[in-house]
């Protein structure tokens, strides 16, 4: 008989599955028992989902076999539940943390205390990369590990600024291992990879869907005491992480934009809201006095 975390990781990696679904399993069955003896159609009938559906998910926990598969294809990455003592500390405080995350990489990377989310458009203004350049920089080489979603524009700026400063960084991908996502900048996965840690909650051999972007925004904030938004349209995914971390109880910082760019209008938003106006690094530090 499997031990509860292995129920949790095939559970986790079987197709068709989902949080809202894993959340109904755990309440039904904290041991995660009971569905490695039901059949398709009861369980189909007890969780209220498709036939089609749940025969793909007996059938592969079921698998009398799959253990030895999965441990094959699981060489190349770490893999944590929510019930391991590695799995980082500030993310199993959140309302919904990810009970299964696939790791590359260094793991210490997780205990650093000083850490910041920082989040933006896929498309900066020119006005973007020097303010950002100015204040950031002296917060990586203070030590702070920089936790961004590896798309394209201020994201990759951020985590190539970290590495670029002989600093630590964590990108949180939307999509699993196996499927890269954005495919711009594929030197930057492989780099991280090999020398930061690159973390996702969706199996490796998930592909890239829409809704799984705004799910990993959740962890972006949650790994971190605080988030720093740099240029975000009023409807962007840039608020979607606000919006997290203000839920986490996180601290929010924006940086001011030029008047009249679409893309500085989220962050003046934010700072009217009552986010914390950033002109230097100094600004986010004050959030830290006290904590550490």
């Amino acid at each position: 008989m499997h031990s509860k975390r292995e129920r949790l990781i095939l559970l986790h990696r079987a197709p068709e599955m989902t949080r809202p679904l894993m959340r109904r399993l755990l309440e039904c069955d904290p041991q995660l028992e009971s569905p490695f003896d039901l059949s398709p159609e009861k369980f189909s009938h007890q969780f209220h989902i498709p036939l089609k559906r749940s025969a793909a998910i007996v059938r592969f926990i079921q698998d009398p076999y799959i253990m030895k598969k999965l441990d094959k294809k699981s060489m190349d990455f770490h893999c944590l539940t929510l019930w391991d003592q590695g799995y980082p500390p500030l993310l199993k405080m959140i309302p919904d943390p990810p009970y299964v995350l696939y790791a590359i990489g260094d793991l210490s990377l997780f205990q650093n205390p000083l850490s910041l989310s920082v989040v933006g458009t896929r498309s900066p203004s020119k006005f973007a990369y020097p303010p950002l350049k100015k204040i950031l920089s002296p917060l990586i080489h203070a030590g702070f590990t920089i936790v961004s979603g590896m798309a394209e524009g201020i994201d990759q700026c951020a985590h190539r600024l970290a590495i670029d400063g002989n600093g630590k960084t964590i990108a949180v991908l939307g999509s699993g291992f196996h499927h890269i996502y954005p495919r711009n900048d594929i030197a930057l996965y492989q780099h991280m990879a090999r020398h930061q840690l690159v973390i996702s909650e969706y199996p490796p051999e998930r592909p890239p869907r829409k809704f799984q972007f705004p799910e990993r925004n959740r962890i972006i904030s949650g790994l971190t005491p605080a988030t720093f938004v740099v240029e975000a349209r009023l409807k962007s995914g840039s608020l979607i992480t606000v919006d997290q971390a203000l839920e986490q109880g996180k601290d929010v910082f924006a940086m001011p934009g030029l008047a009249g760019l679409e893309t500085s209008e989220g962050c003046h938003k934010m700072i009217n809201d009552g986010a914390t106006l950033v002109h230097t690094h100094e600004d986010i530090l004050e959030g830290w006095v006290g904590k550490i």
